[in-house]
């Protein structure tokens, strides 16, 4: 009590008061309401627009609201890290993992004594660590605002929290220990910076997220354990409060820049698949901390979204969206393209991660809607765990967004396995080849650089200052800078996703950073892995070109195959027909061959909705066929059919294939060829085409038209279009085709000249179905 009289005597002696109330404040506040008054009054006596004076109150409410909303959510936090350790983990019971029991708080509450009575040294290495690594990345970051530099770094007294700890047990090696430490961090730090001169400050820093540290190896002697392993799993959530003249920057939309080069950074160091390693004991080789250790290959398909929140505002109200999606898993991310104006867009958008570790974490699939003149709006969020498909092998669903009133989005995933079987690789190529998409990758490389000797001096009165790059395709990754040595050690792991391994090359340069010279340079094709034993190099040396005879880069190399878990099981869809189109298709009659009759008993015989005849064929020696393998010239030739029947309304017939893909979500349709079409003036010969349509939404979208074919009554197409589509819509889908001409024929007022409607249901499209449809009269 004598404390805080005392520190209530100090305050009145620095601060005037008359009956109670503070003269300082009282003054202050009678300047800022004339101030108010005097700019409200220059603005009429100066006959200023009304905007001038709603647009800044409008800023200020909204800067004011934000403030308040921002401080009010430190507040708690900072309650929350003085209140008693089990208090606090007690009252969050309800929000912590399932994981998380009685015993557990008692642990917790033991690891928080050990930070409050480390915190001190961990404050001294946090210090380091931000002068040494992030101050300079931020620099570069806001460079476009001028120099950056930290003044002053004080962490303060209130150490981070553990809310939550789990200890794996179960099928773990004996070598090492793994633990995930709900971490959350609500300080007093004091952190002061200049930005071009302009002084400012970071207060009220607050982090939580899910940290995992893994002890590792455990050794025989002193220390018992080898070193650590310390990383977040997903990307943590952080916030701070800018103080200072930078204060006017904590705006929604700009304080979120400084906040999102934060929270890169933070990815860069320890987000998953970058892991922070320490060294405990020098009986332990760096590679093992460093090495990256791959379980597998995340695949993920953004197929679609639907019934999307409408965050535009068009003439008439609510108009629609420009969606986009951004997928991550922890520090990896990509984005889609952007959609315009739709709510149901459909992206067909393919990406990959390299997935170190798949238990606890999340694939997060965030939705916006682009805006160019203000802040993207969010439309919503999906969450998978990623352990879950790692264990189901592949998954196909749709998820209803998370804070969004309605919409869902539609995924496709695969876990690919890591083999050491050069083999694997031809089965990998095959399935890159049949989903059609250039990006995806057959097998992963890691890469380990340990060191370099004898490197050339790139300056004459000192030594080199030497950082390596690495590149293959357009991805290029980077080691630290190494000051003034020619023998730098980095002891760096890396991993690339590879294409194709029996193509690929992979640069390595050796760059000095301050005159940005070349000190060595080093192409290695990665099919020389082939014939290694586990596809792996251990620590060797290579001669480098460009510099010094003796210059070598010493590094390790292991390169693993993509392969799926259920192989085995998979349905035999990699060995059916690929996709027909117009450029892989050769014709053996060039012109248009009236068919001849054919009656057979192993027709069968499917009525259309519009009442049309369907005869899908048992492929005869002599008809249209795709083959169950495709032909080694990887040309699919066709000759006609006997058919020659001009269907049931006398208007021709059509042939289509039909296919239904499920690993690329697409239906396939191949317009073959038409037959028998009517001719009434032979001096006047239509010029037929094929359109599409998907009914009962017959949109712009899933129109589809083939070329004409001018002056022909048995015109061959042989084109091929697709349809993203997921497999549960294909039942309640139906295709519309009509053939019209583009030449307006005299005897009739329309240019549709036959019309088939195919109810898609009737079909296992899974298998390709070749059949002749009768042309029956437009439906209208």
């Amino acid at each position: 009590m004598n404390e805080e009289n005392k520190k209530d005597d100090n305050k009145d002696i620095g601060e005037k008061r008359v009956a109670g109330i503070s003269l300082k404040g009282t003054v202050y506040s009678i300047l800022k309401k004339a101030s108010v008054v005097g700019f409200v009054y220059l603005a009429g006596y100066l006959q200023w627009s009304v905007a001038w004076l709603i647009g800044p109150v409008a800023l200020l409410v909204i800067r004011d609201q934000y403030k308040k909303e921002s401080e009010r959510r430190r507040d708690i936090a900072k309650a929350s890290a003085l209140t008693n350790e089990k208090d606090v983990i007690l009252a969050r019971i309800d929000d912590l993992p399932a994981w998380v029991y009685f015993p557990d708080v008692e642990r917790a509450e033991w690891i928080n004594k050990i930070f409050k009575q480390c915190w001190p040294n961990v404050n001294h290495y946090v210090r380091e660590l931000i002068r040494d690594k992030i101050q300079h990345i931020l620099a570069k970051n806001l460079d476009k605002f001028g120099s950056f530099k930290f003044e002053r770094i004080i962490l303060g007294s209130v150490p981070p929290r553990i809310g939550g700890i789990k200890v794996y047990d179960a099928n773990m090696p004996r070598s090492e220990i793994i633990m995930d430490l709900d971490l959350f961090y609500a300080g007093d730090c004091d952190i002061n910076f200049t930005l071009q001169g302009i002084k400012g400050g970071i207060k009220d820093f607050q982090l939580h997220g899910m940290l995992r540290v893994v002890l590792k190896p455990l050794i025989t002697t002193m220390p018992i354990v080898g070193g650590l392993q310390v990383f977040f799993l997903n990307n943590p959530s952080i916030d701070f409060n800018l103080v200072g003249v930078v204060d006017v920057l904590d705006m929604p939309g700009l304080g979120d820049m400084l906040r999102r080069i934060v929270v890169e950074q933070i990815a860069a160091m320890m987000v998953l698949p970058n892991k922070l390693p320490i060294k405990l004991s020098d009986t332990v080789e760096a590679a093992e901390l460093k090495i990256p250790e791959p379980e597998g290959v995340l695949r993920v398909h953004v197929i679609e979204a639907k019934n999307l929140m409408k965050k535009d505002i068009g003439m008439l109200g609510k108009g629609k969206s420009d969606p986009y999606a951004v997928i991550n898993v922890g520090a990896q991310e990509f984005r889609t393209k952007t959609i315009q104006n739709t709510v149901d867009p459909k992206w067909d958008y393919w990406c990959e991660f390299d997935i170190l570790d798949s238990e606890g974490q999340l694939l997060y699939l965030h939705l916006w809607d682009f805006d160019e003149t203000s802040d993207n709006e969010v439309l919503g969020r999906a969450t998978i765990e990623v352990a879950n498909i790692a264990k189901k092998g592949s998954d196909d669903m749709w998820i209803t967004l998370e804070k969004a009133k309605h919409g869902m989005v539609h995924v496709r995933l695969t876990w690919l396995k890591l083999s050491k079987n050069y083999s694997d690789l031809k089965a990998a190529l095959e399935e890159t080849q049949y989903l059609r998409v250039t990006s995806m990758s057959t097998a992963l490389l890691t890469l380990y650089i340990d060191s370099a000797r004898n490197l050339p001096q790139a300056r004459t009165s000192s030594k080199p200052d030497p950082y390596v790059t690495l590149t293959l395709y357009t991805n290029t990754k980077q080691t630290a800078m190494q000051k003034r040595t020619s023998d730098p050690v980095w002891e760096e792991g890396f991993t690339f996703l590879v294409t194709n391994p029996e193509t690929d090359t992979l640069y390595i340069k050796i760059m000095d950073q301050k005159t940005g010279n070349e000190l060595g340079l080093l192409n290695l094709n990665l099919s020389m892995l082939a014939d290694k034993p586990n596809l792996e190099i251990q620590r060797q040396p290579f001669g480098l070109l460009k510099g010094d005879h003796n210059s070598k880069i010493i590094m390790s190399m292991h390169l693993r195959i993509l392969k799926q878990e259920n192989d085995s099981a998979k349905t035999p869809l990699l060995h059916q027909a690929s996709t027909i189109s117009t450029s892989s298709v050769s014709l053996d009659h060039q012109q248009s061959l009236p068919p001849s009759e054919k009656s057979t008993s192993s027709e069968n015989v499917i009525k259309s909705e519009t009442g049309g005849i369907v005869e899908e064929e048992i492929i005869p020696e002599t008809s249209p066929i795709i083959s169950s393998t495709p032909p080694s010239s990887g040309v699919i030739h066709r000759t006609p059919s006997m058919t020659s029947s001009s269907g049931e309304s006398g208007l021709g017939r059509i042939q289509l294939t039909l296919r239904y893909s499920v690993q690329r979500q697409r239906l396939i349709v191949v317009i073959h060829q038409i037959a028998n079409l009517p001719l009434k003036d032979p001096s006047n010969i239509p010029d037929p085409y094929v359109k599409l349509y998907l009914l009962p939404d017959r949109s712009r979208e899933t129109k589809r038209k083939t070329v004409v074919v001018k002056d022909n009554c048995n015109p061959i197409f042989d084109e091929s279009f697709e349809y993203l589509i997921s497999q549960g819509e294909l039942s309640s889908q139906q295709l519309e085709v009509t053939v019209c001409t583009q030449k307006q024929l005299f005897y009739s007022s329309t240019n549709v000249m036959g019309q088939v409607i195919v109810d898609l249901s009737q079909f296992n499209l899974t298998q390709p179905i070749n059949s002749w449809f009768d042309l029956q009269p437009e439906k209208k």
